[in-house]
């Protein structure tokens, strides 16, 4: 490092500057640094790691008051002039926000795929066992039960709730169960592609219901991009071979649950402290035990015991499966 120094002296060089006292006249306060106190009974010292080249002290020899100029500048060991680089590092915020959108692209890709197994296996077991609400009811026990293991083994850390949390979860929850309840009845009368192509429909849905109920206002351009939506969902249930109404109703009662489900928890869990896979898992709890009373009323004991051994002597074992 080289520092240029521009004084009344002659030339110094050194890995320390000392500022002794000095008989001259006091130096005036440059233009191009700030004024540093001097204290006359004390000696300055400016410390620094690598050795500090003072290249040049000049005197200007004018009549008029005399003037300081100190100007440094920093130079590799190896030039005379300042290094000049335009090298831009990539900035931190950008790489976080690549990584972010790339954790993101992951969640829908795993969410896709799973939901596809999901689905597929729901549709096997509702040919050889016909319960939507009993299939309805296991799912969210199998779900509540894989939570309670983990947060039992340390696995998910569990999470702090209180009662205000419990009761602004409840329609959330109640806005859950219709909605899966709805597509399971919907799966069991239908084929599974017409059943999601009819819950495709879903962001019309929440458009209308934030447009109608709540007074929201949206661009012309996310009204235009439902016409395709709306159409599409038209065309298959005018051209699906096996079109049932019950599936038909099912899936679009599916649909506005789930628009509401969304609407209450934007609306009832802001500023709550559980979120992410425990939010959805005290979700699918509260969902269970809202069902359960409701599963037994509809189908009841009776029906499934009957239900499970005709199926299980047509198919055998693989039925639990």
């Amino acid at each position: 490092m080289i520092c240029s120094v521009k004084q009344y002296s002659t030339i110094t060089n050194g890995s320390d500057i000392f500022l002794r006292q000095s008989t001259r006249p006091p130096m005036q306060r440059s233009l191009l640094l700030p004024s540093l106190p001097v204290q006359k009974s004390q000696r300055s010292v400016i410390s620094v790691q690598k050795a500090l080249h003072v290249s040049a002290i000049e005197s200007f020899g004018s009549p008029k008051p005399r003037t300081s100029l100190i100007k440094c500048q920093a130079y590799e060991a190896d030039r005379s002039q300042p290094i000049e680089s335009n090298i831009e590092l990539p900035k931190a915020d950008t790489r976080s926000e690549a990584a972010k959108k790339l954790k993101i692209g992951v969640y829908f890709a795993m969410w896709w795929a799973l939901n596809v197994v999901f689905n597929i296996y729901n549709k096997k077991v509702l040919n050889a066992y016909p319960f939507p609400w009993l299939t309805s009811t296991l799912s969210l026990a199998c779900g509540s039960l894989i939570m309670l293991i983990s947060w039992a083994t340390r696995i998910a850390e569990v999470p702090k709730t209180d009662m205000d949390f419990w009761k602004a979860l409840f329609p959330v929850a109640v806005a859950h169960t219709i909605g899966h309840v709805a597509a399971t009845v919907s799966m069991s009368k239908v084929a599974v592609s017409f059943t999601h192509i009819i819950k495709s429909g879903e962001p019309a849905f929440s458009v209308l219901v934030s447009r109608f109920l709540l007074g929201e206002s949206f661009p012309t351009s996310v009204y235009l991009s439902l016409l395709p939506i709306i159409g599409g969902c038209g065309l298959a249930a005018l051209t699906e071979l096996n079109f049932n109404m019950i599936g038909f109703m099912g899936a679009m009662i599916s649909n506005l649950a789930f628009v509401f489900r969304n609407i209450f928890s934007k609306r009832g869990m802001k500023g709550k402290s559980v979120s992410g896979m425990n939010y959805y898992a005290c979700l699918s709890m509260l969902s269970l035990i809202i069902l359960t009373p409701f599963a037994i009323a509809v189908e009841g004991p009776a029906m499934w015991k009957a239900g499970f051994e005709t199926a299980f002597s047509q198919i055998g074992p693989n039925l639990i499966w």
